[in-house]
């Protein structure tokens, strides 16, 4: 049986199924965040995902929509014109599939991959990675999580120190890893930058081509960025290929890096 990273699903849960039917042997399912929002079935989406991850089939990371949604859950931020969660928040397993959401981590690792929704900064490896990753967890499952999703947003601190503490070095961590795209030489994070890289601003650099990145030899398989499209490099792997807004789904069998996709209806304007 095959293990198979898939990439955003933003609640388009036909478009997965009809993927899945086509995996040769598919055992198992890695999912690199944003399972939820923008797409039109947010709410099966992530029972779906939640019942595969129970069953032992699936592993998921969080991506910034899931984040979003668990804000706009503990009413600290508000719905988006574009949000498609509301059905998630009427639903009465709500609770359940919520605090499901929260014991996810940020970074998993796995058949010598390691999945992030969107980067990794430089001078952190794979272990480093996930040791962060899992102290964003265990302040998300914490009871008083409410708390961090207050002081979870912002784009300050960009540029990470050991010296960090608290708030600021979690939000540090959360912004690398489910919202960074282009990052300068001295590894600050710029996080407006939506766009492809080809159209950034002189001087800055997608993530994982940075000079000093200490994850250099390490495949790191993401998603978050669709206006970049699918990348394939040795340790580069991008999955977002823009599902929601009609462009493609796309799954990498991790045994030998093949790839398979399905076309996918628009769900939303073309955008991020």
């Amino acid at each position: 049986m095959s293990t198979y990273a898939v990439g955003d699903l933003q609640g388009c849960l036909a478009s997965f199924e009809r993927l899945a039917a086509r995996l040769p042997g598919a055992g198992r399912f890695i999912f690199v965040g944003d399972l939820v929002n923008r797409g039109p079935e947010s709410l099966a989406t992530l029972r779906r995902v939640k019942a595969l991850a129970e069953a032992g089939q699936a592993a998921a990371i969080l991506g910034n929509h899931d984040l979003h949604l668990l804000a706009v859950a503990a009413g600290i931020r508000p719905l988006h014109r574009s949000d498609t969660v509301q059905d998630i928040l009427r639903a009465a397993d709500r609770e359940d599939l919520l605090a499901w959401l929260r014991g996810l981590p940020l970074a998993h690792r796995e058949q010598g991959f390691l999945f992030v929704h969107a980067g990794v900064l430089p001078g952190w490896d794979a272990a480093r990675t996930l040791a962060l990753s899992d102290e964003v967890r265990q302040r998300l499952a914490a009871p008083d999580h409410d708390a961090f999703l207050r002081e979870m947003y912002g784009n300050e601190p960009a540029r990470w120190s050991e010296a960090l503490a608290g708030h600021d070095r979690l939000r540090c961590v959360v912004n690398a890893l489910t919202r960074v795209r282009m990052l300068a030489a001295d590894g600050t994070m710029h996080l407006k930058h939506k766009d492809s890289s080809a159209s950034a601003p002189p001087g800055l650099v997608p993530w994982f081509d940075h000079p000093q990145r200490a994850t250099r030899g390490t495949p790191i398989v993401f998603g978050h960025w669709s206006t970049e499209g699918l990348v394939m490099r040795d340790d580069a792997i991008g999955l977002d290929t823009g599902c929601v807004w009609g462009g493609q789904l796309t799954a990498l069998r991790l045994e030998d890096r093949a790839l398979f996709q399905v076309d996918c209806p628009q769900s939303q304007p073309p955008g991020d």
